[in-house]
């Protein structure tokens, strides 16, 4: 009896020993560092413009009406200087209406001043280029490039007519030669802006009205009374380059031209 109370007292004692070790280890074990949690960062704020944009799709010739244009917020930067913002015209949506397009603007494009004007009258003076005349000629689908050539397309002018007879020898019975190069088609009848689907197809005979320097007009209106006249399409990367200037009738062909037994000549641009 005397010996069991030994060993409990024994194993008791040891207990409480290990349970001393335990608590003075944990007491000093170090605190886990606490985590830090980064706060949320802000998205960098963008500064933005009103810029006036159309509202939908408008062509050329069309007059501006009211909820054609609207105010669209921008970046500032990267936004031209040519756009109209509403810190620099803020009344622009409603000063415009009335005006004509001049060049053709697409639902969302941003709005350019200089593509607008004033025009009481028809809107043809509108689009026509500085110092440039609007002439029309009559043609046929089949010498329009099979009647796909629309409004902003280039052409060449092609005059054929019946070929002088020189001392009643033989030789071809009509000539063809290139009167006008690179010249601006403004309407085909009374299309002004490209059509679509089959609408933009020429009927079997039209009238095309073409952008050319006071001196063109002339002999466009001289060629006409001599024979028949072609358009040839222009390939899209031949527009480039200067707009036509006038001559003094020194450079390019000739048109002979014959009123009551006396022949003249007509000096032509190429």
């Amino acid at each position: 009896m005397k010996v069991t109370r030994l060993l409990v007292l024994a194993v008791a004692l040891g207990a409480g020993i290990v349970a001393a070790l335990l608590a003075v280890k944990i007491s000093n074990r170090e605190p886990e560092p606490a985590q830090i949690v980064a706060a949320p960062t802000e998205a960098p704020r963008i500064d933005t413009i009103d810029v006036l944009v159309a509202s939908k799709d408008l062509p050329v010739g069309y007059r501006i009406a009211a909820g054609d244009l609207v105010w669209q917020s921008f970046p500032k930067t990267g936004i031209a200087e040519v756009y109209v913002n509403r810190l620099a015209k803020a009344g622009a949506a409603e000063e415009f209406v009335g005006l004509v397009v001049r060049a053709a603007f697409l639902a969302g494009e941003p709005v350019r001043e200089q593509r607008l004007m004033k025009a009481d009258r028809g809107f043809m003076s509108v689009i026509l280029s500085p110092g440039m005349r609007a002439s029309a000629v009559e043609v046929k689908a089949a010498s329009t490039a099979g009647g796909f050539i629309l409004p902003n397309d280039h052409v060449d002018v092609i005059l054929t007519r019946a070929a002088p007879k020189a001392g009643g020898a033989g030789g071809d019975a009509y000539v063809s030669e290139t009167i006008l190069a690179n010249v601006r088609v403004l309407a085909v009848d009374q299309q002004v802006s490209e059509g679509k689907g089959e609408s933009a197809a020429m009927l079997a005979k039209d009238t095309v009205t073409l952008e050319v320097t006071p001196r063109q007009a002339e002999v466009l209106a001289q060629s006409t009374q001599l024979g028949s006249i072609a358009l040839a399409l222009r390939a899209l990367r031949d527009r480039e380059g200067a707009p036509p200037e006038e001559d003094d009738g020194s450079a390019g062909g000739s048109v002979k031209m014959v009123r009551f037994g006396v022949q003249s000549t007509v000096s032509i641009r190429r």
